[in-house]
């Protein structure tokens, strides 16, 4: 089949060119949307009066039988194929002959390709929430079974003051609920219709665009022909929402890495998602964890190439744009695999309480002595003070904070009162911390129950 350029041109093209030039190795992930937009496009071309409507069906059960070719295996790639396009459209009139050369009419790769990639992508987003959906059911599955172990909180990496291992599970929750709320916002900026844009100045056929919509039920068209035909900007927030997902996933394996070692002991991976040393018998690696944090790289490499690729194209389509699909389907593929990967991780992992409560310490307490003496009327910046004196004092005296007794702490502040001993409790310490995001069991269960409503959502 001649190329669908190839009028122009008498020479050959150097073959080093018809592999720089080709996409179908690569973008024939979207032979779907390729069929369903050519046969919707089909249906625009009966009304605008270029196609019978016998033609049109022709077409339809063509495309069809392409498709079932491209879903067993069996479709045949030749070497004039460049892409999708090219491809579906040669067989489609090896399948159904010279009928199928009307399909292109008043249509461009120009418009068709953008079309193609925001099908392709709302159904990615479709897949993707789900995803996310599900990372959040199993986080907070566990946060309520596991709600009353109690750990360090760490700020600098350094012991701060207990807080509920729930507490820790739903501070990443948090993140990735904004991630869904992203890619919720991001649908409309996708579905928006290029459709009928043709290379850049519209369709001369009278093209119903709004028949095109409905088809393939977009939320709008493009506003401009020139910008429908270059826009790519819904690619590069996509890739922005990836980033953004894959460094809060990222955020969360480091502190899985953390807690696994053997300094900390609070969980233990799945041996589904370790591995082990080649040389060391003992080992158990959080690999799993360590590839996720290492694909935020690449995913972030992904989006940081589409923005300079952009940012020097002229208007309308220019070649470089052929460069805005492997980042995209790099980085969705990269962002399912770790999803489903992270998911697993979390619930599978085992968690030693025990661990956690041995890491607690009686100076994570600190604060909790200076809110003492506030509650008997001390401004905090005193407090502040009077309470790390004592903390002071008990490194001085090698023994903890709450092994000072009565007569040391009144030394220090007259307010301390027998009743000062009640301080000295990681559950009293967590459980005054009953508010709205905060780490008492009440809270925690209000913010289990929050995310479960966005899910219903």
């Amino acid at each position: 089949m001649s190329k669908l350029w190839g009028g122009r041109f008498t020479g050959s093209v150097d073959p080093v060119m018809e592999r720089f030039n080709e996409s179908l190795s690569y973008d024939k992930r979207m032979y779907r949307a390729d069929v369903r937009g050519s046969q919707a496009y089909a249906k625009g071309l009966v009304q605008a009066g270029v196609i019978t409507e016998e033609e049109s069906e022709k077409i339809h059960n063509g495309l069809e039988q392409v498709l079932k070719e491209w879903q067993d295996g069996t479709f045949k790639i030749v070497q004039s194929d460049e892409d999708i396009h090219t491809a579906n459209e040669r067989r489609l009139a090896e399948i159904i002959g010279s009928a199928a050369g009307k399909l292109h009419t008043g249509r461009s790769r120009n418009d068709q390709v953008a079309t193609d990639m925001r099908i392709w992508l709302l159904e990615q987003v479709d897949t993707l929430s789900a995803l996310m959906k599900d990372l959040l059911k199993v986080t907070i599955a566990r946060a309520q079974s596991e709600i009353d172990h109690i750990m360090p909180g760490y700020t600098h990496l350094q012991r701060a003051q207990p807080i509920r291992w729930s507490h820790f599970l739903l501070s990443h929750c948090g993140f990735f609920i904004s991630d869904l709320k992203r890619l919720q916002d991001l649908r409309p900026r996708i579905s928006v219709l290029p459709l009928g844009s043709g290379p850049l100045a519209g369709n001369p056929f009278a093209m119903p665009r709004d028949l095109l919509q409905k088809e393939l039920g977009f939320d709008s068209l493009s506003l401009n022909s020139m910008q429908g035909v270059a826009d790519r900007d819904f690619i590069a927030e996509f890739l922005f929402w990836t980033t953004m997902v894959m460094v809060h996933i990222s955020r969360l394996a480091e502190d899985l890495i953390i807690y696994s070692s053997s300094e900390f002991g609070f969980v233990t991976l799945s041996d589904a998602y370790s591995t082990g040393s080649s040389i060391m018998p003992q080992k158990k690696n959080p690999d799993s964890l360590e590839l996720l944090r290492g694909k935020t790289g690449r995913v972030f490499g992904d989006f940081t190439g589409l923005l300079m690729t952009l940012k020097g194209v002229p208007s309308t389509y220019n070649k470089d744009l052929q460069e805005d699909k492997e980042p995209m389907f790099d980085a969705a593929h990269t962002i399912e695999n770790s999803l489903l990967v992270l998911q697993g991780v979390i619930s599978t992992m085992n968690i030693h309480p025990e661990n956690m409560r041995r890491s607690l310490t009686d100076d994570m307490l600190a604060t909790d002595l200076a809110e003492y003496l506030v509650r008997k009327g001390i401004p905090f910046r005193e407090t502040h003070h009077i309470s790390g004196s004592a903390v002071r004092l008990a490194e001085e005296s090698k023994i903890s904070l709450s092994q000072l007794t009565l007569e040391q702490l009144q030394s220090l502040s007259p307010k301390f009162e027998k009743d000062v001993e009640e301080v000295f409790s990681f559950e009293t310490s967590v459980e005054r911390r009953d508010v709205v995001g905060g780490t008492s069991r009440r809270a925690v269960l209000e913010q289990i129950e929050t995310v479960k409503a966005v899910l219903e959502k």
